[in-house]
């Protein structure tokens, strides 16, 4: 826009030294020009009453002064504008993101001119800046960084203006600007693979299923019909088999799959982005993009039995839906690990679990329809540390006993430590459904 000046202020953050905090009244006189006004007030009366007219001539320039300056800065005040943009206003956790301030106004500014928008403590706290002069047209955007340390949903603003005049008798507040949304998304790590064992990858006993080896997708095959496309002819199947094997691409779009995150308080440990949660957030984050990157139908299951995402066909179904429903996402204090409706169908699982005993795994196997295959991430809270959300005498279950149960029922189980990265535990979970089942650390 011609006249628009960017420009990157110095803001600070928190309580600045040097400002005074922003009166409770929304306008008028300072202390200052209020001692003014009154002691305009009493030389004019004593004026009168000794008959001193130098002395009235005095008292009348204290009594204007601070109401026309009060007058001047009010009407500043008034001809003020300014908005606020997020850019993006969806960021991932530790990204950057920048708040653009476009302020507007009319003529030129009579005294000075103090910003403060209202930031979270999680992201830095307010924001305080001096403006010392406006263009007469157009407009000055301010700008000030953002790096979001931890998901969540925040509110910034409003952005008030403090104007005062030179000599500080007036002064007035104003709200310039509202509320702005900002989503910080969990991480989403890239992820190769799927397992092996049903609707994701392959492995069933009818031979319809077979992988084509560790971190490649699985390619679903059937014997050739008559009339089928010798286009999708699988070569390296049929050579094995010694038939004709053809490719079936629509199993993509069958049953789907279910991404089950375990958001209970008792079952994870730490606290801020450093937790068990966070690193859980981050991974069912990861495997429900993973596998809608592939054509699945995913739905997104909680450990309290809601659908959070992926509930229907519509616009619930996106990626975005999803992640921004993490982002908001906070732990609950439900004990039980209950896995719902969504969890008795016959989909496809991808359960990623905390803390969890044998009642807990008990519980998330009786919802479990017999002969569909499932897979879990146990998560070692313990390598954690003890604290955040739980008691610091709580200690947490081993996993390797809840492994030895899940893959007892015919689960692939792998176990993620704070160390490893969720690319390395998605890997390893892909091996482990490729083979004997057995635990994999």
């Amino acid at each position: 826009m011609a006249g628009t000046r960017a420009a990157t202020a110095s803001w600070a953050g928190g309580v600045h030294p040097g400002y005074p905090e922003v009166p409770r009244r929304l306008a008028g006189l300072t202390t200052r020009g209020q001692c003014l006004l009154a002691a305009g007030l009493a030389a004019a009366l004593c004026s009168v009453l000794v008959n001193e007219r130098d002395l009235l001539r005095m008292a009348a320039f204290a009594v204007v002064l601070p109401l026309l300056t009060s007058v001047i800065v009010g009407h500043t005040q008034i001809r003020l504008r300014a908005a606020r943009k997020l850019m993006p206003s969806r960021v991932e956790v530790g990204g950057d993101c920048q708040a653009h301030l476009t302020l507007r106004g009319t003529g030129a500014l009579s005294g000075r001119l103090l910003l403060e928008d209202v930031v979270p403590q999680a992201l830095g706290g307010p924001r305080r800046t001096v403006v010392a002069r406006l263009p007469r047209r157009g407009a000055v955007t301010l700008i000030y960084p953002l790096h979001p340390p931890e998901r969540g949903v925040h509110s910034l603003g409003p952005l008030t203006a403090r104007i005062t005049d030179p000599l500080g008798l007036a002064e007035y507040n104003r709200t310039l600007a509202g509320h702005s949304r900002l989503v910080v998304i969990p991480t989403v790590v890239p992820l190769t693979g799927l397992p092996v064992g049903g609707e994701l990858g392959a492995g069933e006993a009818d031979g319809g299923r077979v992988g084509v080896g560790s971190g490649q997708d699985a390619v679903v095959v059937r014997s050739y019909r008559q009339g089928d496309d010798l286009r999708k002819v699988h070569w390296r199947t049929s050579a094995r088999r010694d038939e004709l094997m053809v490719r079936v691409e629509e199993w993509l779009e069958r049953d789907g799959a279910i991404v089950l995150l375990d958001h209970r308080s008792g079952a994870h440990r730490g606290s801020g982005s450093t937790s068990s949660l966070e690193y859980a957030v981050s991974l069912a984050a990861s495997v429900y993009v993973h596998l809608r990157q592939r054509g699945q139908r995913v739905r997104l299951v909680t450990g309290d039995g809601l659908v959070r995402a992926g509930a229907g066909g519509g616009a619930d179904h996106t990626v975005d839906t999803a992640l921004d429903t993490l982002a908001a996402l906070r732990a609950t204090d439900q004990r039980d690990l209950a896995g719902g409706p969504a969890m008795a169908e016959r989909q496809e699982v991808v359960a990623v679990l905390g803390a969890v005993g044998p009642v807990a795994v008990e519980q998330l196997l009786a919802h479990r329809p017999s002969g569909i295959r499932s897979h879990a991430v146990l998560l070692d809270v313990a390598a954690w540390g003890a604290g955040g959300d739980v008691s610091p005498g709580a200690a947490a279950p081993d996993p390797a006993r809840a492994a030895r149960l899940l893959v007892a029922a015919g689960w692939s189980v792998a176990v993620a430590r704070p160390e490893r990265p969720p690319s390395a535990v998605w890997d390893q979970l892909c091996i482990s459904s490729r083979h004997t089942p057995r635990v994999s650390r």
